[in-house]
């Protein structure tokens, strides 16, 4: 007999602690009854707060937990108790965040976090109440644990209470305990959230106070906090500026992914794809940050620029870059005193294009081989004309390089690097053909010939060695660590090899490359050469490509082709570019080398195959050549979990590539995963139709024989399978013509229709339903007409009841659908869905007369009395009503606009056999 409030005081007064719970559970209830008293409601409240003040860690957990349902009565009667919240429930909050139980603490965490993403929480509270509490918290003198959550806390939130607050009150504090020089559990925290902080605070704020905090906690003495800054290295990232992307944020990853710790060096390597996708070009790729709190004023106006273009052509893609343009973008980037590279191939069909004054072309001479040049500026532009260097001089510098190469020393060539490195193969040049054609040249255009430099060229082999010095220097002090002293063995014997690599390089450099040419122009800051050829020589082409990475690998490594048919697939491109640092992109291509999963991760080509669609979009696909060869490897991974990854994105792939690198690339992987294990066909089956419609007509007809393979499966349980089929052939239909849909996919449809699970046969019920609408649509309506009769024949006329029923669905479906006019449907499948009534089996009979009263007779075309079929299918219900099977009865008889119609339909039609 007590009133809500009397029975509150009475529980919440007992000494027993689970009455004092169940206070705390009832809460809710109790304000509810007396919500319309202003009083009570206060007296009520007033109640939470006593009850806050219990001694029992597990009443107050209790009390916490039902704060956020409080505060939304709260705020659906505000009106009636104005700021309740904020007297009476904030302050219980605020105080159990530094409560001494840990459950306690955390309950009041997570409701804090819900009542901010609720929006429950007025901005003047947060800074009031909220802000002041957690700065405390995070105090110096503050217990750990407790210091250690608030940090947690704040980062959390910062998302939720804005740029404002977050700057103003929350950046401070959290730049110190960046820094905490105590508690490394407080700078994992701040690591593990600075990506979010950075997305909040913007692009000034990151790079002035952030940026610095950053940079100490990737270098920080303890591996988890290294580990948490490779997590977050791609949020960081986006909030910061392309220049410091490329250069401070470049060399502190590649410190990461060199980092002795195993554990660091995995998270590295699994946010290496992420980190390079935000190199990506906005004009070029067609994405970009929209993160609006994260751009300058020269971001937003770039992004203002390219917007509508992106937008607009979001599905084009990199286009191909000409050699011209790549020529014209690379001289920018080359300073007077600069090196610059280029590759000289020669071409098959440079004889029709003009000679231009920033070309110097080499006529009428045969070279079997890809000669990198390296020349530094300031030796060649100073001159118009060439160094003419005489005969003698040749001879001398040849017999130089080969004494120098005598005096390596035994050690540096039999050491284990060059055991296993491939051979640079030795190639014959035809003295007699260069001597024919030499003098068949003008004495007035012949010119002496200079001999170009190997990419092994001592000033860039010497940046090599500079760089694995430096790394060995740095793994030193942890080579007690076993990875560790694999990864010191390794460089040491790569630093070793590097001098002998660079001889022999240049010495095949000079008895093999030597090129005849016209003293035209050099210009400042770029050297650009066109090689010519005699209509008889047949030789190579490629592109020039000149290009300079503030960090730089160096891999010379590329074979030099032998075969005298000089296919392209038989060269190796460079891989050097210009949109991502290249040593990140080196790296991220060493993902697949076997040693990886050794010694950082077994899942780490997994991670490489995961994002190499963003990779590929942010190099563009006139970048494509650099990573062929890592998506092959991947490809033929022995890791099903590998391949399946790539099966999932290949139509990505291909979207970025278009339609000649897909075709030349992607189709030979695609047919490859076709024949390979479900886990792997599954991810091609789910975007079949995404990747089939970028291909060409004609490469897309000739899966049309293949499609019947996807019927069998490793597994005849795997029902998914054939389920994901019915549906991609559904989408096929608009890509292929009515005569190969009615050839082709057809049977595989009418073999679905059989399936011994309902869920595929009612996805392949729609599938022959969109057929036939197809069909009837198509320049020859008489294909439509053959599918119906074959309907007929193999469903409606069948020994066994099931496809007799099967028959009766499909014809639901096209009612239901309007496939087909209702005219055609009555002339040529109703009469033999009408014979049905007669059907022995019950449950066939059944379906007919759910189709016909709640299907067939909602269409208009046979509410008419002027209808000719009408009295056929009146008579047909009548003659089901009178049958002896009570279900017939009532599906024949029920009115359509019954409630209960529904249920009953889903019950009988869903049924399996």
């Amino acid at each position: 007999m007590l009133t809500p409030i009397g029975r509150l005081d009475k529980y919440a007064a007992s000494e027993n602690l689970f009455n004092r719970q169940m206070v705390a559970r009832s809460l809710l209830d109790t304000l509810k009854e007396v919500s319309d008293d202003e009083k009570d409601c206060i007296a009520v409240l007033e109640r939470v707060t006593k009850l806050s003040e219990d001694s029992e860690p597990t009443v107050r957990a209790e009390l916490m937990e039902q704060v956020p349902h409080l505060a939304m009565f709260c705020q659906e009667n505000r009106p009636s108790i104005p700021h309740a919240f904020s007297k009476y429930l904030l302050p219980i909050v605020v105080r159990y965040l530094a409560d001494q139980n840990n459950q306690v603490r955390k309950t009041s965490q997570a409701a804090l976090l819900v009542l901010l993403e609720q929006e429950l929480i007025e901005r003047s509270d947060v800074e009031s109440q909220i802000c002041p509490v957690l700065i405390d918290l995070t105090a110096p003198d503050s217990n750990d644990d407790v210091k250690t959550e608030a940090v947690a806390i704040m980062c959390k939130m910062a998302s939720m209470v804005g740029k404002d607050i977050t700057e103003r009150l929350i950046l401070p504090r959290f730049c110190e305990m960046c820094c905490d020089c105590r508690m490394f559990h407080v700078r994992k925290v701040c690591a593990a959230n600075f990506g979010d902080i950075c997305s909040v605070v913007g692009q000034d704020a990151t790079e002035k106070m952030l940026l610095p905090r950053f940079l100490q906690l990737c270098s920080d003495n303890v591996w988890g906090v290294r580990k948490a800054c490779a997590e977050c290295f791609m949020a960081v990232s986006c909030a910061t500026s392309q220049e410091l992307r490329r250069t401070r944020l470049s060399a502190l990853f590649i410190n990461l992914i060199s980092d002795p710790s195993r554990w660091v060096r995995q998270a590295a390597f699994q946010s290496l794809g992420p980190f390079i996708s935000t190199f990506a070009n906005p004009s070029s790729s067609g994405q970009y940050f929209k993160e609006e709190d994260c751009k300058t004023t020269e971001d937003v106006k770039e992004a203002e620029a390219i917007e509508s273009p992106s937008n607009d052509h979001r599905q084009e893609h990199t286009e191909n870059v000409t050699l011209e343009d790549a020529a014209t973008r690379d001289e920018s980037r080359v300073s007077d005193n600069s090196l610059v590279t280029f590759t000289v191939k020669l071409e098959t069909n440079l004889d029709d294009e003009p000679a231009s004054d920033e070309h110097c072309r080499v006529n009428n001479y045969s070279v079997d081989f890809i000669s990198h040049c390296t020349l530094p500026l300031e030796n060649s532009v100073d001159s118009d004309e060439p160094e003419h260097d005489s005969p003698d001089a040749e001879t001398s510098k040849v017999l130089e390089l080969q004494s120098q190469e005598n005096r390596v020393t035994e050690q540096e060539l039999f050491n284990s690097f060059h055991y296993w490195r491939t051979p640079i193969p030795e190639i014959d040049i035809d003295m007699e053909l260069r001597h024919t054609q030499a003098e068949a040249q003008s004495s007035d255009s012949r010119l002496v010939a200079q001999k170009t430099s190997s990419p092994g060229s001592p000033n860039i082999a010497m940046a090599t060695r500079k760089e694995l010095e430096e790394m060995i220097e740095n793994l030193e002090p942890h080579i007690d660590d076993p990875d560790v002293k694999a990864q010191v063995d390794v460089l040491t014997a790569a630093l070793n090899a590097s001098s002998l690599e660079t001889q022999e390089d240049k010495k095949s450099s000079h008895l093999n490359s030597e090129i005849i040419y016209h003293n035209e122009i050099f210009e400042t800051g770029r050297i650009s050469c066109k090689v010519s050829q005699d209509n008889s020589i047949p030789l190579i082409s490629d592109s020039v490509e000149c290009m300079q990475s503030t960090l730089r690998y160096i891999h010379n490594d590329s074979d030099l082709s032998t075969s005298s048919g000089y296919s392209p697939e038989e060269e190796k491109k460079s891989k050097v570019q210009d949109v991502v640092p290249q040593a990140l992109l080196d790296q991220y291509l060493s993902m697949t080398d076997p040693s990886r999963a050794q010694t950082v991760d077994t899942e780490i080509a997994k991670h490489c195959a995961y994002s190499i669609p963003g990779v590929a979009l942010t190099l563009g696909r006139h970048n494509w050549h650099c990573l062929r060869d890592t998506y092959e490897t991947l490809a033929a991974d022995m890791q099903w979990k590998v391949r399946r990854t790539l099966a999932f994105s290949i139509h990505e792939l291909a979207l970025i590539l278009g339609d000649s690198l897909t075709a030349a690339d992607l189709l030979p992987i695609f047919n490859g995963f076709l024949k390979d294990l479900d886990e792997v066909r599954i991810g091609v089956l789910k975007h079949l139709y995404d990747f089939l419609k970028l291909l060409q007509p004609d490469k897309r007809r000739e899966y049309l024989y293949q499609l019947q393979e996807f019927l069998v499966t490793d597994n005849c349980r795997n029902w998914r399978f054939r389920a994901e089929l019915a549906e991609q052939l559904i989408l096929l239909l608009e890509l292929y013509s009515a005569r190969d849909i009615y050839d082709y996919l057809l049977p595989i449809a009418l073999t679905l229709c059989g399936d011994k699970v309902s869920s595929v046969r009612w996805i392949s019920y729609k599938l022959v339903s969109e057929m036939v609408k197809k069909l009837y649509f198509a320049p020859t309506p008489t294909l439509a007409l053959d599918l119906m009769n074959k309907l007929v024949e193999q469903f409606c006329k069948s020994p066994k009841w099931s496809g007799r029923q099967t028959f009766v669905f499909i014809c639901q479906a096209l009612i239901e659908d309007d496939c087909l006019p209702m005219e055609q449907f009555a002339m040529h499948l109703m009469p033999h869905l009408l014979q049905l009534a007669s059907d022995r089996v019950a449950n066939v009979r059944v379906l007919l007369a759910k189709t016909l009263k709640q299907t067939l007779l909602e269409k208009e075309y046979f509410l008419t009395s002027a209808n000719s079929h009408q009295e056929a299918v009146e008579q047909t219900i009548v003659a089901l009503q009178m049958d002896y099977d009570n279900d017939v009865k009532y599906f024949a008889s029920i009115h359509p606009a019954s409630t209960k119609l529904a249920d009953d339909a889903m019950s009988t039609a869903s049924s399996t056999y």
